[in-house]
């Protein structure tokens, strides 16, 4: 064995699937000594016959005997944390992340990365926890503003630790009102970019014209009111963090240009002939599927490709068991001073737990600041509750509510499009409320895109 060879860092990979673990090591190889194993047996072997233990295992959880399981994952986990505690461990899985991520970590794994894996991704992931090996100070990285204890929580903060300091772009997807742009904070605070800016632009925000001249800067005479030259975001980012928010509404025209700066760091302020260059990191956030978007002819897929080399799931509300009370009293902590919390009576606090807050963290927020604004030091009982979460409350239809439709389909001169109308102007008016009138954002809540939304809005206005 030569030199080289002696001095690459160690690696125990177990996994049964033989194709999987034989591509892997052999990517893998070519920065680490990578000793294989199938099962959990054959693990302990290798790991009791090694001179010194491996600095870092990739454990499969579902080995055999029975590989639709975890018990066998978490016993070579918990095994090796108690005989090789120096040893981090990586679980690699086909099984639920949401599910079982909570017992891995429990146990001692540092990162779950679930199958099928981007090689790229897992090397960062590899190679960023050997940085902990060699260096444990650097562990030392806080999550800020993220609450909660469900599994789906561990599993992002787990993400975001070991992604901050990658180079490569991150997109970060979820639903509206999730927490994606907490979420790119924090890939920026916990990274060795912390000192440098961080800087968000909303691609839905401006016209495509405008939107160039955000992302790129321009130069005095470029359009008409471009009265002086301006620098754009990639070059007020410097060494920074730039974030791009509703990737998926960037114009095809800006499209093409982002890709070009994510291939070789090039751009043109508008008006200006000499290329500049960007050292700036991108994270972009989409609530979109963008692989739809592609199919539509919406997104370039080569753009998608070059975004999405590392991806961040952040989970909604209906996936974060036992959040919602911590979440609660998070963000009464946060109001004034001077008024007096709510508390819930026990069908209140029911409902609360069970209602699965489909504007999410931003809506569970907005709700807990209304309900501080008017029932200061009260009890707030169901039908209260109720009141504030609005018309996008899932429950079975009561007496009282079937007599009401009853009587309304009875009444003289009842229309049902008339009806629709009504319904649809408060379903707006709501969404509009819960996103602080954000035309895009209220729209991706009501599942429309924003022309129809505007639409919609000028014909309930005429």
């Amino acid at each position: 064995m030569d030199s080289a060879a002696i001095s690459a860092p160690t690696l125990l990979l177990v996994d049964d699937d033989a194709i999987i673990a034989e591509s892997l090591e052999y990517v893998l190889s070519t920065e680490y000594q990578v000793s294989v194993a199938k099962n959990r047996q054959q693990g302990i072997d290798l790991l009791t016959g090694m001179d010194s233990p491996p600095q870092l295992a990739l454990i499969d959880l579902g080995l055999p005997p029975d590989t639709h399981k975890p018990d066998e994952g978490f016993a070579l986990i918990d095994y090796i944390n108690e005989h090789f505690p120096s040893t981090r461990i990586l679980v690699l899985s086909g099984q639920d992340g949401n599910k079982f991520v909570d017992g891995a970590k429990k146990l001692g794994a540092v990162d779950f990365v679930a199958k099928p894996c981007d090689v790229a991704e897992l090397k960062v992931r590899l190679n960023k926890q050997l940085e902990f090996v060699n260096h444990p100070s650097l562990d030392q990285t806080t999550i800020k503003g993220i609450v909660g204890k469900s599994p789906a929580i561990e599993l992002l903060r787990m993400q975001i630790k070991q992604l901050a300091d990658s180079p490569y772009p991150v997109l970060i997807q979820g639903e509206s009102g999730s927490g994606k742009e907490l979420t790119a904070q924090n890939l920026h605070s916990c990274s060795q970019r912390a000192g440098a800016p961080f800087l968000t632009l909303n691609c839905a925000a401006f016209n495509s014209e405008l939107l160039e001249s955000q992302l790129f800067g321009h130069v005095k005479g470029a359009f008409t009111g471009a009265t002086e030259n301006r620098k754009g975001f990639f070059e007020e980012a410097g060494e920074g963090t730039l974030f791009l928010d509703e990737i998926g509404d960037l114009p095809m025209d800006l499209q093409a240009k982002l890709l070009r700066v994510l291939e070789n760091g090039e751009y043109y302020r508008l008006g200006e002939t000499q290329p500049r260059k960007a050292s700036a990191r991108v994270l972009a956030a989409s609530n979109k599927n963008l692989l739809a978007a592609i199919n539509e002819g919406l997104f370039r897929e080569d753009l998608f490709h070059r975004l999405s080399v590392l991806t961040i799931h952040v989970p909604s509300m209906k996936d974060r068991d036992g959040d919602k009370m911590l979440l609660l009293e998070h963000f009464q902590q946060q109001m004034d001073s001077q008024l007096l919390g709510f508390k819930f009576d026990d069908e209140a606090r029911a409902l609360w737990q069970t209602y699965d807050f489909p504007g999410n963290v931003r809506e569970l927020r907005n709700i807990i600041i209304r309900l501080s604004a008017k029932y200061p030091g009260q009890v707030v009982k169901t039908a209260i509750l109720q009141q504030e979460m609005g018309a996008l409350v899932t429950k079975p239809l009561d007496f009282d509510e079937i007599q009401l439709f009853r009587e309304n389909l009875n009444a003289q001169g009842f229309q049902l499009n008339d009806e629709l109308k009504r319904i649809e102007r408060q379903y707006i008016e709501l969404a509009l409320a819960e996103n602080d009138n954000n035309m895009s954002k209220a729209a991706s809540m009501l599942g429309v895109n924003r022309s129809t939304l505007y639409g919609r809005l000028e014909r309930k206005e005429s």
